[in-house]
């Protein structure tokens, strides 16, 4: 049972290296990294994300993301915006550029996820998420579900009144 969890844990660890790979070779072209990635991810996916959620999420100090947001909005990837109602509000929106990188870079990321689910085989999507859902923390996974789980059935809403057009 240890040597099999070790295996996982290296299969992990690889896995994640390849993962990051082909996205760290597009964002050192720009001068960014990884936490530039997660947060033009996450802004473009949750536009009007306030910097409050956004440090909940990545889990990252102000300092950290202060100068990411910095070097982000200085070269026009985001865009910070008061609040509605609270004007200390800090509302963060990517810009065209920062939706065209975060679409670059997912597109990549995907590509690798399709082909490793097919190549898993039947059934695979649903494990795979089931077994990464279990891996976040027991106290984040209310936060994760909702971001993810929001999404997911509002595309599949989509995706049914797409097709129910078409018929």
């Amino acid at each position: 049972m240890r040597e099999d969890l070790i295996v996982c844990m290296e299969l992990l660890f690889f896995a994640y290296r390849d993962f990051t790979g082909d996205p760290d070779a597009v964002l050192v072209r720009y001068g960014f990294g990884r936490a530039h990635h997660r947060v033009v991810h996450f802004v473009n996916r949750n536009p009007g994300l306030s910097v409050a959620d956004l440090l909940m999420i990545l889990k990252i100090t102000k300092q950290s993301l202060a100068r990411v947001l910095k070097q982000l909005i200085k070269k026009g990837f985001i865009v910070q915006k008061p609040g509605k109602e609270d004007k200390r509000q800090r509302l963060l929106y990517a810009t065209s550029k920062g939706s065209r990188l975060a679409e670059k870079l997912a597109e990549l990321q995907m590509h690798r996820i399709e082909q490793a689910l097919k190549a898993a085989g039947p059934g695979a999507n649903e494990a795979t998420r089931k077994f990464l859902f279990a891996m976040v923390g027991v106290k984040d996974r209310r936060q994760v579900e909702g971001l993810i789980e929001t999404r997911f059935t509002q595309h599949r809403r989509q995706t049914k009144s797409s097709s129910s057009e078409k018929i």
